[in-house]
């Protein structure tokens, strides 16, 4: 009897480690309460400019340069972002909401307690880029650049993604909630507790071996059998 008892116990302690090895780290989500906040009313953005504490509401900063600028406990709501300059930016403890525009360059920018909301975007560019506890909310955008970029703590929830690249991008703790993911490249990507489970729709246009260090679900396994047929040379005759 004390050995089915103790057999027992090693089984159950090797359950518990099995469910322990395949329990995907969950994300921490940004948490941004911002302080009250000062209507920014000073013209142009600046290179290397230092914000803290303001709000950006309806503003056209299309085409401005803020290269290197630093935003901390800052809102940019209703922004227009075409072709602005902003490599290099630091954006911390902020909220980014309802902002547009095409091209806009965040290249090398680093993202930190980030929430990004509703937003309507085309061909940013943010290559190189850190983003650290930043949550995706809404909106739609077309052609993201995460090239080389390091995603840790990053949720995207009920957004569509078109096309995003992330080629050579490191991404841990990742969570894709509700979205729409479509024709994501992943190649050469290292992926570890990315959890995609949670995709509406799930679409590897290239780079799918990548997704060993993901988590998908039995249904989009069958979905992605076709690209990972292909990875493997795998001919399917009926």
């Amino acid at each position: 009897m004390v050995t089915n008892a103790r057999q027992g116990q090693q089984v159950q302690r090797g359950k518990q480690g099995e469910r322990a090895r395949d329990a995907v780290k969950a994300a921490r989500r940004a948490e941004v309460r911002l302080p009250e906040l000062t209507v920014w009313d000073g013209g142009e953005l600046e290179p290397d400019g230092d914000y803290d504490g303001l709000e950006f509401a309806d503003l056209d900063l299309v085409g401005q340069d803020g290269v290197g600028a630093r935003f901390m406990d800052c809102a940019l709501r209703r922004c227009a972002l075409d072709e602005a300059g902003l490599a290099k930016a630091r954006i911390l403890d902020s909220v980014l909401e309802g902002i547009r525009g095409v091209g806009t360059d965040l290249s090398g920018a680093s993202l930190r307690d980030v929430e990004v909301l509703e937003a309507r975007l085309g061909g940013v560019q943010l290559h190189g880029a850190v983003l650290e506890r930043v949550l995706v909310r809404g909106g739609k955008i077309d052609y993201l650049n995460l090239r080389t970029a390091r995603l840790k703590d990053v949720v995207f929830e009920s957004c569509v993604l078109v096309e995003p690249d992330f080629g050579g991008a490191v991404l841990e703790r990742v969570e894709f909630r509700d979205c729409v993911l479509r024709g994501a490249d992943l190649t050469g990507a290292r992926l570890k507790d990315v959890d995609l489970r949670g995709a509406a729709e799930l679409g590897i246009a290239r780079g799918v071996e990548a997704l060993s260090g993901a988590v998908i679900s039995p249904t989009q396994l069958f979905d992605l059998a076709p690209a990972l047929a292909a990875q493997l040379g795998l001919r399917v005759i009926a």
